[in-house]
């Protein structure tokens, strides 16, 4: 039985999608809704965000790697599980999949078996990974995002908004690496003239204000970087 019972299809070829969308009713989503265009995805993504979504990049408007970045731009949107489907076999087009933010790739040809079990991997994951909550506090750290204040030790810590947005964006993400790129697009959002190594700046100079508990952003080599759970994380408060 599917863990998600919400479903949105993105994809323009109206015979697949009807396919997909059989599929996941058989295997238990009670609404699967299709839409042909990443302009009406976002709009449903707006509105009424689905529990899992089924993207294709060829898409008539925008194309599935831009949607994919905006999507992991805007909340509630980075929460969202996406399972990629499409024609494109190169090891460069999952990779950049992969980095803006999706869950899994399919290509085509697929089995609808294949493409409901791997939805069903992918729900299992995301179910493991904590929800957006407005207070993280751990050991050292705590971070009300909703107040915009920071404490370390019981001190508080005075970020700039970037930093801010940047410790945001980790701990909403924590245990998951996040790539310059898509840390870029979250905190900077569509400035084409900011490098990624602003990001490296940044996170130097916010791992500096947060001490002790700066350690638990990791640096990971190559990709980028990821916030891990203290050992003696105590609560989350939603």
């Amino acid at each position: 039985m599917l863990q998600v019972m919400r479903v949105l299809v993105v994809e323009d070829d109206t015979d697949i999608a009807a396919l997909i969308q059989s599929a996941f009713r058989r295997a238990g989503a009670t609404h699967v809704e299709v839409v042909g265009t990443g302009s009406d995805a976002l709009d449903v993504m707006a509105t009424d965000p689905p529990e899992l979504m089924i993207l294709d990049l060829n898409l008539p408007d925008i194309d599935g790697f831009t949607l994919c970045r905006m999507l992991r731009a805007r909340r509630p949107a980075p929460s969202v599980p996406i399972i990629v489907v499409t024609a494109r076999t190169s090891e460069a087009d999952r990779v950049r999949a992969f980095e803006l933010g999706a869950d899994d790739y399919v290509t085509k040809p697929f089995g609808l078996r294949e493409l409901t079990a791997r939805a069903r991997a992918v729900a299992r994951r995301a179910a493991g990974v904590h929800q957006v909550s407005e207070v993280y506090e751990g050991r050292s750290l705590m971070a009300d995002f909703a107040a915009v204040e920071v404490a370390v030790n019981g001190r508080p810590v005075r970020l700039t908004r970037r930093e801010f947005q940047i410790l945001r964006c980790l701990v909403e993400n924590r245990n998951r690496v996040m790539s310059r790129e898509r840390l870029l697009d979250r905190v900077w959002g569509a400035d084409g003239t900011i490098e990624s190594r602003t990001v490296d700046v940044h996170l130097g100079r916010l791992r500096a204000k947060l001490g002790p508990a700066g350690g638990q952003i990791e640096t990971v080599f190559g990709f980028g970087y990821r916030f891990v759970e203290d050992a003696h994380h105590d609560r989350v408060d939603s």
